[in-house]
């Protein structure tokens, strides 16, 4: 009898804490709250029902039937925003097939199911980094029911979004059936492009204002201009990229109201007063660039948040380039990657300097990644941009304003969202440290709360079996320790097969593993093939870079518990 009421209390607890986990009353106490337009912090309680902030007081406030939460030695923040990502895109290097054509390797349209069919897996993985909204900046008309099914639901960002792109350019490998890229070839088609779009209820209009040495800026501004004053006479801002500084002008003269990447060129005074004075929003993209190069040059730069946050299969292709067959892209790319860097530099040291001249004016910045591009990875990436914005030269609290008001000011959302106010939207982050004297304390999270719904950081993201052993490969090929053992137990076992100990604990197998990391630069396994029944999954291997070309070819059976990788055996092939 007693062991059944013992039993009945662990349920009535069990339940409690699920209730609350789905509260939208909620009270936190003594909470010091950054307030972002001013960059400055203010300590107080803050009560949320009905998904809203309700109350904001310097005094205590007593409790009802919230959930109580103590604040003491936390720091809260609004939700982050990123304000340009792409659904259509992984961030591998199969999902770009006018820049690296792979589909004799992966059908572009197995790309397509994938993303698809993991949009919501793609999605929960912002809502872990503490992004909680997202604004998807042009994709096919699919997306648009790619947003109806998570609009409203609380374990998901915001997601605001477009459909194709009105473009003044289309590659071919996006001449096929719902293209993310319509070429558009006169105002009269533009102006139809839009209005399909419109019984769909786009949040913007996106433009892709591409030039040539054939088609320069001037040629297309009718249909540009067309384009916005058509969506403007249905009150949808529109979204412009234009790399080049005359098209950049161009685009905000036609009445362009944002720019979605940076200038390609030193800018000039002319163009700052034309941000400035038309308030139209800059979102600079620092990183995107950059990543397509490293991946060229096979040399992805990737983050301890990569390595825990990103998709673990989109982040493992990048590596796939080392065994692709002989002739492929990357080997015929190689005698121009010296010039590639070079110019790659080059860019980004305008980038910067534009960004650090603009930072201090009258501009409206937002924090946008380009996710979904190649090697720019779906949310793990914007701790990247964060800190490419962070050398520019923007201090922490206007980091922060960038990645929060501003980001709801993209699509006229501030008085919604974007800030710690009475009345907003409670989509918010309990921080572990103080984001205005280190920025990177973003990332250390200790819950979410999306529309007012408590979310322990860890739950938000749940890891496979077969994600774990993912996660490790990835590690093993970027010749990183710490991302290797990471999804290890602390006491996992390893065998010969069937049973022949050949190590044990992390702390015991980490310096074998390190040495061989460091003595061995070309070090690649390639995932030949895999099999996964519940916590078992097994890879069959081909591992290259060691001396004197020998190959190794094995079998690995990793054993999951407790999530993580418990037991390894290994099958070598005589």
């Amino acid at each position: 009898m007693k062991q059944l009421s013992v039993f009945f209390c662990l349920l009535f607890l069990m339940l409690s804490f699920h209730s609350y986990c789905q509260s939208t009353a909620l009270l936190i106490q003594n909470i010091q709250y950054v307030d972002v337009e001013q960059g400055s912090l203010k300590k107080g309680d803050i009560r949320i029902q009905n998904h809203r902030i309700q109350e904001i007081s310097s005094t205590t406030l007593q409790a009802s039937e919230e959930m109580v939460i103590d604040g003491t030695g936390k720091w809260l923040i609004p939700g982050l925003v990123d304000a340009h990502i792409h659904l259509f895109q992984s961030g591998g290097i199969y999902t770009r097939p006018d820049v690296i054509d792979l589909r004799a390797i992966r059908p572009y349209e197995q790309e397509r199911l994938w993303l698809k069919k993991e949009a919501a897996h793609l999605l929960k993985r912002y809502l872990r980094c503490g992004i909680t909204t997202v604004i998807d900046v042009g994709g096919p008309m699919y997306n648009y029911t790619l947003r109806d099914s998570f609009q409203t639901q609380e374990d998901f960002p915001n997601l605001w979004l477009t459909g194709p792109l009105v473009s003044t350019y289309q590659p071919k490998a996006f001449d096929i059936e719902d293209s993310p890229i319509i070429k558009v070839n006169t105002a009269e088609e533009a102006v139809a492009l839009v209005q399909q779009q419109l019984p769909y209820q786009p949040d913007f209009i996106k433009i892709w204002y591409i030039t040539r040495a054939s088609q320069p800026a001037e040629s297309t501004y009718a249909i540009v201009e067309a384009t916005i004053q058509e969506s403007h006479k249905h009150k949808l801002k529109v979204a412009v990229h234009a790399t080049q500084l005359n098209t950049a002008k161009l685009a905000i003269k036609a009445g362009a109201d944002i720019l979605v990447h940076s200038i390609d060129d030193p800018i000039d005074e002319e163009f700052i007063h034309l941000l400035s004075s038309k308030k139209v929003i800059y979102i600079p993209t620092m990183v995107v660039s950059g990543n397509y190069v490293e991946t060229f040059c096979q040399e992805p730069e990737l983050t301890a948040a990569d390595f825990a946050f990103a998709d673990p299969f989109t982040l493992g292709s990048l590596f796939d380039s080392r065994h692709l067959p002989a002739g492929n892209v990357f080997q015929r790319s190689a005698p121009f990657l010296p010039q590639l860097k070079k110019n790659q530099q080059l860019q980004d040291s305008i980038r910067q300097a534009n960004l650090r001249r603009l930072k201090d004016e009258a501009i409206i910045i937002s924090t946008g990644t380009d996710a979904g591009n190649i090697g720019t990875l779906h949310a793990s990436s914007y701790f990247e941009e964060i800190a490419a914005m962070q050398e520019a030269g923007m201090s922490h609290a206007q980091i922060l304003k960038a990645s929060t008001i501003n980001g709801a000011r993209v699509l006229g959302k501030e008085q919604e969202m974007g800030s710690i106010a009475e009345g907003k939207l409670a989509d918010l982050l309990l921080l572990n440290a103080n984001p205005l004297t280190d920025i990177h304390a973003i990332q250390d999270i200790a819950y979410v709360i999306k529309g007012g719904k408590l979310l322990a950081v860890d739950s938000i993201l749940q890891d496979t079996p077969e994600s774990l052993v993912q996660q490790q490969l990835n590690g093993y090929n970027a010749r990183d320790i710490e991302a290797f053992l990471a999804p290890y137990a602390e006491d996992v076992e390893i065998y010969n097969f069937p049973d022949h100990p050949s190590g044990k604990g992390k702390a015991n197998i980490r310096p074998r593993y390190e040495g061989m990391f460091a003595q061995l630069p070309e070090l690649h396994c390639e995932l030949v093939n895999r099999i996964v029944l519940g916590n078992t999954v097994i890879d069959q291997e081909k591992v290259t870079g060691f001396p004197n070309g020998r190959i190794l070819e094995a079998i690995a059976i990793y054993k999951i518990r407790n999530n993580k990788i418990a037991q390894v055996y290994f099958i070598q092939k005589e």
